[in-house]
Order: C-alpha cells, then structure tokens, then sequence
C-alpha cells in the first residue's frame, strides 16, 4: 500500500504537471473540445458526488481521457454489479481521508483517547472503461443549465443563491474584488460582462473570498502560507467558484488577471505536497458554507 506521503506526492505532482502547461485543472473540463454542455460533480457508483481534491482529481482524469460520463467506480464495485472492466484499463487515483480514536490509559488508569488522522489512495474507473454495466450506470445525473433568452439576463436560481447568503453587494467600476474591511462584494454592472454566466462565476469567485471573514470561516492563511497567502487566498476561491458553478450549472470561467497567479501557485506547491490538499479543502468548506445560508439543499437550488 502506498504511503500517506507518496498520495500527497502523487497528487501534487499532477496538479503541478498542469499548471506548468499554464492550465488550471479545476476550469479545464469546460475548455475542452471534448466538453458536454452539462457541468457536472464526479459522482460515486451511488451517486453521491466526489468533494474537494477528489473533484479535481477526477475532473482533469475525464478530460485526459475523453470520458463523457462523469460517474466512477472501484473494480469490486463492478464485479459485484455482474460487470467487468475491460483488460487494458488503468484506474484513476482517488483519495480517503478520515481518522480513528485511539484510547490509552497511564500508569494512573487514566484512560485518554486520541483522534490519529489518516489518509489513504485507491483506484476507481470511469463507467466508460467498464463492460456488462446495468442499465442506467452509463447516463450521467442531469445538471443541464439552459441558456437565457438574452444574454445578459442574470440567471434567476444562481440570482435567488447569492441573495439567500445576506452578503452586501455593490455595483459600479470595472473590477471585481471582495472587500475585507467594508465586508462587501464589488462588481461591475452586469451589462459590463460578454453574458449572465461570466457575471455569476465572477460572482461565485468573489463570494468564495466573501466567506473568509471573520464572522464567517475566518480563513487566515499567513501562519500556513507565509508570504504566499494572498496567492492561496486566491487559488482558494478559484476552485471554491468552481466547485460552486458546477453545483449551480454555469459555466466558470478564468479570469485574464489570475495568470500572474500561475508562478507563485507552482513555488507553493513545489515546495509543499500538502498545500493543495489544504486549499481544496478550504474551498470545499467555502462551498459547503454558501450552500448551508440556504433554504434548498444543492440539488434542489440547481434543479
């Protein structure tokens, strides 16, 4: 079994791989020729949708591979469903990570217990690599957002999800920012965006930061990231805003202004194996918390 350090490693490293090719492994499934128009979670044999790292993961494994299916599998899960993978396939890393208790007792019979985190790698396979499935394995949960009738008619659900969240938003200029110390998310006016769904992925990023706050996740990067926080900061709501997108439907997008982002994610990451596993989930968390100011649960807010 591969060791707790050598998952890290493996996984950084191809985060790392793609960044070095200037792509950003949390929008590259969009940028694809061979993208559906459906934006969708990696989901479980049992539906349930991957969260964090593994959505990166198992986003970039379907755009390097050509699958259209966005449901995902361990070998015995597909021999227990009557199915087969076929000879040839290679798996895909996931990761699990949990902890135990431990219970000790001192010299005195003093009996403490003790929580050991652990984090493990296994491989799953995409649907598309299995034969003999049960019908319905090979459809993919819809999450299909339709266009609006004008382009810059604002998305009314993704409209309806940032305004449950109670944040002050304001409009005017042409940048886009989150405001710490106003404690206010500032946009340009809709008309300024080339469609509804760039406002609201602009939205969704600048609402990633929005959580940061101290009277929110209080997020505070600078004892983990040193001189680097600002940059995590920012890597942290680009893939929070993907993670929100994909579970609202729209579309993300990437901003022209984070490619000078690009050099100081790479010194980071290099220099740190766990340091992506700590912004994604981060961005996770971001995500989980914009959706608990909700009154739906994420399936309903997207259906």
């Amino acid at each position: 079994m591969k060791s707790q350090a050598d998952v890290y490693t493996r996984v950084t490293d191809k985060i790392v791989a793609d960044l070095e090719q200037g792509v950003r492994p949390w929008t590259k499934p969009w940028k694809a020729n061979n993208a559906t128009p459906r934006i969708t979670l990696p989901v479980r044999a049992n539906g349930i949708p991957y969260r964090g790292i593994n959505v990166l993961l198992l986003w970039g494994e379907a755009l390097a591979k050509g699958y259209q299916s966005n449901r995902w599998m361990t070998f015995k899960q597909a021999l227990e469903m009557g199915a087969n993978v076929r000879k040839g396939e290679h798996g895909s890393l996931v990761v699990y990570a949990n902890s135990v208790s431990k219970t000790e007792a001192n010299d005195d019979g003093e009996v403490t217990e003790h929580d050991i985190a652990f984090m493990k790698g296994y491989t799953v396979f995409n649907v598309e690599q299995i034969d003999n499935l049960p019908e319905g394995y090979r459809s993919e949960p819809a999450t299909e957002h339709q266009p609006s009738a004008a382009p810059l008619q604002l998305v009314e659900f993704a409209e309806t999800f940032f305004t449950r969240t109670g944040a002050t938003v304001c409009h005017g200029g042409n940048r886009a920012f989150y405001a710490p110390g106003l404690d206010i998310v500032q946009l340009p006016p809709a008309d300024a965006f080339d469609n509804a769904e760039s406002y609201e992925a602009t939205k969704a990023h600048e609402f990633t930061h929005w959580t940061s706050h101290y009277t929110r996740l209080n997020r505070q990067l600078g004892k983990r990231f040193g001189d680097e926080a600002y940059a995590a900061e920012e890597l942290i709501a680009e893939m929070g805003a993907a993670f929100l997108c994909a579970q609202l439907g729209i579309t993300p997008v990437t901003r022209a202004d984070h490619a000078s982002y690009l050099d100081h994610w790479l010194k980071v990451l290099k220099a740190d194996k766990k340091a992506i596993f700590t912004a994604a989930g981060h961005a996770q968390r971001a995500c989980d918390y914009l959706f608990s100011l909700q009154a739906e649960t994420p399936s309903e807010v997207a259906a």
